[in-house]
Formats: structure tokens, C-alpha cells, sequence
């Protein structure tokens, strides 16, 4: 039966289609494919219906072993994600068995049975937290590379604080103008503030850990940063479920941030400061896109404020 590798169906399909740029590689996407698998022998299976910049599918190598071939649309924050996963070379993270810089692809371990940490079923919340934790101090165990081509945390977002500024003065969102001051002033300042330097996992969502049988659990999909370690624990805290939902959030906001910083050693009052700066740089990228949501977004940006004492 023939497998029908880029269906309409796929998420990348109607992302990528948005731009110039994203509909050329949708048109070079399937000689890629076939040039990488020819090259590397690699039988293919259904691609995996997920990711908006990727395409990804199931591979079986020559010897019959499993492996996922990933291309990505050539972006910067995939520039660093080969060199990353080969730094951590398996420490709580999926293996590179092949690696392709020009095309942005990557032979990858295949995590099984590949269920996220986000959509596990009886594990309460707290244990995935723990879960996730663990896997970032196994990622954040790894000492920097002495030489490394991975963007600094605080170049990258000392350019988002002043793009947050610039859309505040451009767009003119309506939203707390001290509140988003006081997210810029964090995007400048925490990253020279920090008292370590680690590899970062740069989007550490419950999604991106996956149930594996080498280790219980595993990242993918790095977009990789050296920098302060209270960077990447936010999307964890905040996605494992909606906890702005429950009728007082602040409570449970609380207990989740205190749980995943005790289990890390780090500061929570920093994780909720950079809560606080992530926030308010993606509720105005959201207007600057016209994405749904932006106002409900900066709310929670005035909610984690006052948890943070900030």
C-alpha cells in the first residue's frame, strides 16, 4: 500500500502556505524527502500530523531499527537544533543518527510509545511537572559547549524587548503600558542576572517531551539557546493544563511554580519573572499577527505580576 506522505490534511500544509517563503519549501519538500531517504536508506511511514514549520514521519533504517526523519522550513530557531541534540548526545533528549545543516534535516531515535507528557492519562499533574523537571536537569546537566554557533539568550531577547516596544508604539494594543514596561525591563535585565549558563531546550512545552524506552522521557523538537536556566521552565508550568482555568489560578499557579522550582534548585520568583517577560513579548507578537487572544493573554501577564510580587 502506497504511503501518502504530505496529505492536505497536515498542519505544515496550511502554515507554511501563508508566506512566499514557506510555499517554495512545501514545493521543494518532497524531493527533499526522497533525496533523504535515498540517501540514507530509509523506508518511510504516514508523516506524524503535527508541527507548523516541520515535516516529520517514521523511518526504518537499513537494519530494520526504528528512527524519525524531521525536516524543517530553514528558520533561525532551527539553525541550532542539530548541534544542540548532539551536545546532549542522549542526556534527556532524543539521539541524532544523521544530520543534513544545509536542508535542515535530521535522523532522529524514535521515541516509543511517543505519547506527550501533556496528554499522558493517570498521572496527575504534579507528577508530569516532576516529570518535566527532571528531563530539564538532565538537559541543563550538560556544560555549555566552549565554542558554539547557538544564539545568546540575551541577544535574543534584548532584540524581542525592543520589538515589543516598537509594536506597543505601532499597533497601539490598549494594554497597561507600565505592566508591558515592566515585561521589557525583564527581557533586558534577567539574562545578565542569571547565576549559570546552560544549554537551552528554547521551547519546552508539555508537548515536546515524549514517553520513550531508553529513558521514561525524552525532549524533541529544541530551539535551542545558551543562557539562564529560568528561561525554559514556563511553558511547562503553564501547558501540562490550562491553570488560569480553576476558579482562584493564583493558588495553583503558585503551587506549580514553587514545585517545579524546588525540583530544579532554581529561584521561583525568577521563573515567575520570566513568565512575566515571555508573556508580554507573545501577547504582542499575537497582535502584530492578528492572532485571537492577545488581551486575555496580557490579563495573565497582570495575574503571574502579582504572584511574582512584581
Amino acid at each position: 500500500m502506497t504511503v501518502e506522505l504530505f496529505p492536505p490534511t497536515l498542519p505544515i500544509m496550511s502554515t507554511m502556505a501563508r508566506s512566499e517563503d514557506g510555499r517554495s519549501w512545501l514545493a521543494r519538500l518532497p524531493s527533499l524527502v526522497d533525496e533523504l531517504s535515498r540517501r540514507w536508506e530509509l523506508r518511510l511511514g504516514a508523516p506524524f500530523h503535527g508541527g507548523t514549520c516541520s515535516w516529520a514521519a517514521p523511518a526504518t533504517l537499513p537494519d530494520g531499527g526504528p528512527a524519525v526523519l524531521k525536516i524543517s522550513w530553514p528558520h533561525r530557531e532551527a539553525a541550532g537544533e542539530a548541534e544542540a541534540l548532539l551536545w546532549w548526545d542522549g542526556n534527556g533528549a532524543v539521539h541524532v543518527y544523521r544530520h543534513d545543516q544545509d536542508r535542515y534535516a535530521l535522523l532522529l531515535e524514535h521515541c516509543r510509545p511517543g505519547e506527550p507528557l501533556r496528554a499522558v492519562d493517570g498521572l496527575a499533574a504534579e507528577d508530569r511537572l516532576l516529570a518535566g523537571a527532571e528531563v530539564l536537569d538532565e538537559l541543563w546537566s550538560v556544560p555549555p559547549p566552549a565554542e558554539t554557533r547557538l544564539e545568546r539568550l540575551g541577544e535574543v531577547t534584548a532584540e524581542w524587548a525592543g520589538l515589543v516596544e516598537d509594536r506597543m508604539d505601532r499597533l497601539r494594543p490598549g494594554f497597561d503600558p507600565g505592566l508591558v514596561a515592566h515585561g521589557v525591563r525583564l527581557l533586558r535585565e534577567l539574562p545578565g542576572t542569571a547565576a549559570r549558563q546552560v544549554v537551552l531546550h528554547g521551547d519546552f512545552n508539555p508537548g515536546n517531551v515524549l514517553a520513550a524506552g531508553r529513558r521514561a522521557w525524552l525532549a524533541i523538537d529544541a530551539k535551542p539557546m545558551i543562557g539562564d536556566p529560568g528561561y525554559d521552565p514556563w511553558p511547562l508550568v503553564e501547558q501540562i493544563d490550562d491553570p488560569f482555568l480553576h476558579r482562584d489560578p493564583l493558588p495553583v499557579l503558585a503551587a506549580r511554580y514553587a514545585l517545579v522550582a524546588g525540583s530544579l534548585g532554581e529561584d521561583v520568583r525568577r521563573l515567575q519573572a520570566w513568565a512575566v517577560a515571555r508573556r508580554v513579548e507573545m501577547a504582542l507578537w499575537m497582535v502584530e499577527h492578528d492572532m485571537p487572544g492577545a488581551a486575555p493573554a496580557m490579563e495573565r501577564v497582570r495575574l503571574l505580576a502579582a504572584l511574582a510580587g512584581l
